[in-house]
């Protein structure tokens, strides 16, 4: 059980950890997650952190065994909904400079985990490497792309990825090239357990036009096929028999609304927040789109979505 179960203990907490760290660290309780998710919604996290080195983070994450204290990652808070209740324990994010290095040498680029993937499309454009283009539209990190095995585009992270830096829940620090990290669709089993701490990624020599013809194609499909609104992206994993957009299109699902949640008339696989929706609005809507797809298409419907916290 957590030790974090009252304001005083979280203060104590507070206390005991931020002489262990560099000047360069974030600690903050009490922290509102429902600005750090794409979704907008979601509960506080008991201690918000953010290291300002390895070694910071290695010494949290061995208070936080010594202590028994739960403990969870956070990119940029897309694929996630938070819900109400919030975290209990530490949030760690990778949000510091220490974390954020990126340079590239020849077709190979390096990126911390906290990079995020725009700012690695974008620099592989200026010296004219190929094959990250789709990275433009995808709102995380690397990090969390790699926990998740994101993808956009037809193209996926692990297709450039070249090896990934990563620190075991004792500080441990390992590296593993890409062959060696079993993958499954929008996940990695390992980085669940493990914090990406950088990666190397290589690319191809590729032509200014080309490049920029690419990254505008994908900019343009996906202002056209996604919502505006807050979202986290697709909901649900597409079934093998129907793309879920187009099944909640068929069931005439798109426009439903719970509370302040809203199921995209855009794209039947984004629920949006139109403003003021809460984490039970859209649980109620995913309910809501499974139960119809069970009754009406005998489809089992699952989440791609991350769900934490409480209640």
């Amino acid at each position: 059980m957590s030790l974090v179960e009252s304001p005083i203990q979280i203060r104590s907490m507070v206390s005991a950890l931020k002489p262990l760290l560099s000047a360069q660290a974030i600690v903050r309780e009490n922290e509102p997650l429902s600005k750090r998710t794409t979704l907008r919604v979601g509960g506080p996290a008991d201690l918000y952190l953010e290291p300002g080195s390895e070694a910071d983070l290695a010494t949290v994450l061995s208070y936080c065994k010594q202590h028994a204290i739960p403990w969870m990652m956070l990119g940029r808070g897309s694929n996630l909904l938070v819900r109400d209740g919030g975290i209990r324990g530490v949030v760690i994010c990778l949000g510091t400079p220490a974390f954020h290095s990126l340079r590239i040498n020849g077709a190979e680029v390096f990126a911390g985990g906290g990079v995020r993937l725009r700012s690695l499309a974008f620099e592989a454009k200026k010296v004219l490497l190929t094959g990250f283009e789709f990275m433009e539209g995808i709102p995380g990190n690397v990090g969390g792309a790699l926990r998740m095995n994101a993808g956009a585009m037809g193209s996926a992270m692990f297709e450039v990825l070249n090896s990934v830096r990563h620190m075991d829940s004792e500080g441990n620090i390992n590296e593993s090239k890409v062959d060696q990290i079993p993958v499954e669709y929008r996940n990695c089993p390992l980085f669940k357990t493990h914090i990406v701490l950088s990666a190397t990624f290589t690319g191809n020599t590729g032509k200014k036009d080309e490049i920029e013809q690419r990254m505008n194609e994908c900019s343009q499909k996906r202002w056209k096929s996604q919502p505006a609104a807050p979202s986290a992206g697709c909901i649900f994993k597409n079934p093998t028999s129907i793309p879920t957009g187009r099944l909640v299109e068929e069931l005439g699902l798109k426009g439903t609304r719970r509370g302040g949640a809203v199921i995209s008339d855009v794209h039947g696989n984004f629920i949006v927040n139109d403003g003021n929706a809460s984490a039970r609005d859209i649980l109620e809507l995913i309910d809501f789109v499974k139960e119809k797809a069970r009754s009406q298409r005998g489809i089992e419907l699952h989440t791609e979505v991350q769900i934490v916290g409480e209640d």
